[in-house]
C-alpha cells in the first residue's frame, strides 16, 4: 500500500466522521421532523458501519517491529 494510498483511506473516514457529526448535529436540532430524523438515524448507522470496517480494515493491517527489527502483526 502506498503512501498515497493511506491519506486518502484516512481523508475518507475523515469525510465519514465529518458526515455523522453533521448527521448529529441536524438530530439535535428541534424543527426536524420524525420521518427526517429516522431518515437521519438510519444515515449515521451506515456511516457508522462504513467507520468501523474501515477502522478494522487499518487495524489488521497494523504490524509491531520488535527489539530485533522483526515485524509481527498487532
Amino acid at each position: 500500500m502506498t503512501e498515497e494510498n493511506t491519506t486518502q483511506k484516512e481523508a475518507s473516514l475523515e469525510e465519514m466522521f465529518d458526515s455523522l457529526e453533521k448527521v448529529i448535529e441536524r438530530m439535535e436540532t428541534e424543527e426536524i421532523s420524525l420521518e427526517e430524523s429516522f431518515t437521519l438515524y438510519q444515515n449515521g448507522i451506515q456511516l457508522l458501519k462504513k467507520c468501523n470496517d474501515t477502522l478494522d480494515a487499518v487495524e489488521k493491517k497494523v504490524q509491531i517491529l520488535d527489539e530485533t527489527g522483526e515485524c509481527h502483526d498487532f
